[in-house]
């Protein structure tokens, strides 16, 4: 595989050839950045024409997450078997769709590098079809601009051009602008029913090199939260959240009952790297204001997001939504400074000491580290000293296995160390870590354990620990 370029979107970009024959850009006029307007106007044309730039040994950015570019994706897939091209790395976040470059039949022509993994690369990376990093997601953006991955070309999906020819990147901003400020090319999937959203999600459409039309629909995720996740939302809600507390939380049926049991607070804020279906209802109830916020004050701070069609049509054109890069959003000396911070996450086991598994199950990659340590640690250095660190997830695992374990399987990562955690909520209650020494602090995840599951914990925590736990 060829390793990612060093070569940088400069003024001489107008010396390759343009396989579309629109007006090159000025050596004077031109400039780097992507919220400057340019005198010139890409070619509008079919997903196909648009993607022709892309050849063999290319590195290839993809928009995420609800900003998934499928119909450009499809359309390369289809032109690189069609030109017999080979060795192109995609690479990008969590995407939705059938991500038609890691199946096995198109493995001498495409190799998958995921930055936060998805569901459908899992495979591909199992088999040694595809790549995955363990970075924390402000991060990501450094690898683009320490040049470490330059793409040649990148995909991307946004709103139609207002009269002044912006675009909005709309859902996804995280990584997004850093790729495209150290791209070669820029290739939009113009679809007008992206939402337009503000804050760094600008950019013009003088900037893309071709673009194509879509009206396609984007990918939703919902569901409703089970007996067991409405019990872990109401313990957090009702112990851990405080009226005028600043939240971040994910997507999954967890944070939405967390949500669903706020609407009776007050002045919440919201500062997340993602936000979900949850957020509207409790806008919507009043619950969340964001006055107490000293940054951003009035206004949701995201940086992607996917829901449902409620979600995407009130962060359309909603002034009081900002989506920013996630190297701020993420940031812990932005995180910190924020009233009550109060991060929210999700894991697959939890041993008996405190350390959070959160990307793997035993050796095998499931996800990637996310934001939850940059939250993790944010709610806990606090400036104000009220940061409120959680850990929630269900006792047992869908096959009836504890989600609390004496050890975690050989080969899982650490996510979050014993030390970052402080809470550790289940639907038995709630472990609090902090200032526990380690007979403590095993007692208190044996208490929010499966019942069934206790015993064998304990002796468990007998066997390493010498005293039993409830001896503390």
């Amino acid at each position: 595989m060829k390793p990612f370029g060093f070569s940088t979107r400069s003024t001489f970009r107008n010396l390759y050839k343009n396989p579309w024959k629109v007006a090159i850009k000025s050596f004077f006029s031109y400039a780097n950045e992507i919220a400057h307007p340019l005198p010139r106007k890409p070619p509008n044309v079919a997903p196909k024409e648009a993607v022709k730039c892309i050849k063999s040994g290319d590195v290839v950015f993809c928009q995420g997450a609800a900003a998934t570019p499928n119909v450009l994706i499809s359309a390369m897939v289809e032109h690189a078997k069609e030109n017999c091209l080979e060795d192109i790395t995609v690479c990008h976040m969590h995407t939705e769709g059938p991500a038609a470059y890691c199946t096995p039949e198109n493995s001498a022509i495409f190799r998958s590098t995921s930055f936060f993994m998805g569901g459908n690369v899992r495979q591909a990376v199992a088999e040694g079809r595809g790549d995955n990093y363990a970075i924390f997601l402000h991060e990501i953006p450094l690898l683009f601009y320490k040049k470490i991955v330059q793409p040649d070309v990148a995909l991307i999906h946004v709103s139609p051009p207002d009269r002044h020819g912006f675009s909005s990147l709309g859902t996804s901003v995280d990584c997004v602008r850093a790729a495209l400020l150290n791209s070669k090319k820029i290739i939009a999937q113009i679809n007008k029913q992206m939402p337009r959203t503000y804050g760094d999600a600008c950019i013009h459409s003088s900037h893309f090199d071709a673009m194509t039309e879509v009206d396609v629909k984007l990918p939703q995720h919902g569901g409703k939260p089970g007996e067991k996740e409405l019990k872990i939302g109401k313990l957090v809600a009702e112990n851990l959240v405080c009226d005028g507390a600043t939240l971040q939380m994910g997507i999954g049926v967890i944070p939405d009952a967390v949500l669903n049991a706020l609407h009776s607070h007050k002045d919440l804020g919201i500062h997340s790297e993602m936000f979900a279906n949850g957020v509207v209802n409790l806008v919507k109830a009043g619950a969340v204001t964001n006055r107490f916020k000293k940054m951003h004050q009035g206004r949701i701070v995201g940086s992607f997001l996917i829901g449902d069609e409620a979600l995407y049509d009130f962060v359309d054109d909603n002034t009081s939504i900002e989506m920013y890069a996630i190297d701020y959003v993420n940031s812990v000396s932005v995180i910190k400074q924020l009233p009550r911070m109060t991060a929210i996450n999700s894991a697959i086991e939890v041993d008996l000491t405190g350390q959070v598994c959160a990307d793997s199950i035993g050796t095998r990659f499931y996800s990637g580290f996310g934001g939850q340590v940059d939250f993790i640690r944010g709610a806990a250095e606090g400036i104000d000293g009220k940061g409120v660190p959680i850990i929630a997830l269900p006792s047992v695992t869908n096959k009836g296995e504890s989600k609390i374990v004496p050890i975690l399987k050989p080969g899982a990562g650490v996510v979050t160390s014993r030390a970052h955690v402080h809470y550790v909520v289940t639907e038995h209650g709630i472990a609090s870590l902090f200032g526990k020494n380690m007979r403590q602090r095993a007692y208190e995840l044996i208490q929010v354990a499966q019942p069934e599951h206790r015993e064998k914990l304990e002796k468990a925590a007998y066997e390493r620990l010498k005293v039993m736990p409830s001896k503390c």
